[in-house]
């Protein structure tokens, strides 16, 4: 794959971002085809969940959730926020042989299989419970950072640029990277699509400050670890850019952002500590874009699990405006979802109303009214 982008090195990034546009608006898929003005100005309706399942009640019941969207005619897309897991259970000890004990090697299998149940178009991106946090002891040391998160691509993202759930066109970082950057050919989990006038794009933006906080015990590898924030996080800024560049080439109206990690948790900041200082340099760079764009701009996340919503870059003097210095950024609006910890039996229902000045309206839709989920 590398071989037949690096033929490419002559075209500008434009031009390989323009032609990726064509990919995906020639796709057979209905749902993210412009066919005219009329339904380009359509409104968009999508279900977003995250830190789901949370543990063997919430995945024994996924059904519950699964028809619950099904159910739901308007709902074109899904899109999970990250965190398949919660941060007190294993990961897969992915290639360790034999496998670490307390691991549960087919766990991601069975998410996987849940996934594939949805009969709407699945878009999901990474979370840390999943890679990055599985070297904790709280997870019981089951896997390895690096091999864990190759493991997840190899699994959800085996077939580059096709949404799991019913199969839909997306456009994949490793289909459409910046050949100047030929590294950026890995993050096969960014993906960019759209649906009207609406531009959406996920990245994958990981909680633990990026992946920052060292890993421990017989995984520590500091120099594997600051390698592989500073590729990703490299490649999530130019995403990011190539994720406007198209809004603003093909005159959409809104643009959607969904990551797994909250860069404001106020939980993450103390008299002695500030766990998100590494994802000022996102933060600057989508207040930077989000300016620039005429349009409105929604951020999802989800990994602090209670249900909100605000502008976190409204008021630079504000306590979410004042942990990463920017600039006022009005047109900036933040939903974190509500995980399944604390309101098992949520998901949340987005529509995207392109042709209103505020184009985002959104409810959660309760699809169990028994908190053990023993209904049915």
């Amino acid at each position: 794959m590398n071989a037949r982008f690096l033929t490419l090195n002559q075209l500008t990034w434009a031009t390989a971002l323009s032609a990726a546009s064509l990919v995906f608006a020639a796709s057979a898929n209905a749902d993210s085809d412009r066919r005219d003005d009329e339904n380009a100005d359509r409104p968009v309706t999508i279900a977003v969940i995250g830190d789901w399942p949370y543990n063997p009640l919430l995945l024994d019941n996924a059904h519950l959730l699964i028809d619950s969207v099904n159910a739901d005619p308007a709902v074109s897309r899904l899109i999970h926020v990250g965190d398949i897991h919660a941060g007190s259970m294993p990961c897969t000890s992915a290639d360790i042989l034999p496998p670490i004990p307390l691991s549960n090697p087919g766990y991601n299998q069975k998410i996987y299989y849940q996934f594939q149940q949805f009969d709407k178009p699945v878009v999901y991106t990474p979370g840390d419970n999943e890679w990055t946090d599985c070297q904790k002891s709280k997870q019981f040391k089951s896997g390895d950072p690096l091999k864990e998160l190759a493991s997840v691509r190899g699994l959800f993202f085996a077939k580059p640029g096709v949404t799991l759930g019913k199969e839909a066109q997306v456009v994949s970082q490793a289909r459409a990277f910046d050949p100047s950057f030929p590294s950026d050919a890995q993050f096969v989990e960014n993906a960019m699509w759209q649906q009207g006038k609406v531009v959406f794009a996920t990245l994958n933006v990981p909680g633990s400050n990026n992946d920052t906080l060292p890993w421990a015990g017989t995984f520590a590898n500091q120099a594997a670890q600051d390698q592989e924030v500073a590729e990703r996080t490299a490649a999530d800024l130019r995403w990011l850019e190539a994720t406007f560049k198209k809004a603003k080439k093909d005159h959409a109206r809104a643009v959607v952002i969904a990551i797994q990690a909250d860069m404001w948790d106020p939980a993450a900041i103390t008299a002695t500590t500030n766990e998100l200082s590494a994802y000022t340099p996102i933060v600057q760079k989508l207040a930077d874009l989000t300016d620039d764009f005429r349009g409105q701009v929604l951020l999802l996340n989800g990994d602090s699990h209670v249900y909100g919503s605000d502008r976190p870059l409204a008021d630079p003097s504000s306590a979410t405006g004042v942990i990463h210095h920017t600039q006022a950024v009005p047109n900036l609006t933040r939903i974190t979802v509500q995980g399944s910890t604390t309101a098992p039996s949520e998901w949340l229902r987005l529509t995207i109303d392109p042709r209103k000045s505020q184009p985002f309206q959104w409810e959660n839709v309760a699809y169990c009214n028994d908190p053990s989920l023993s209904c049915e």
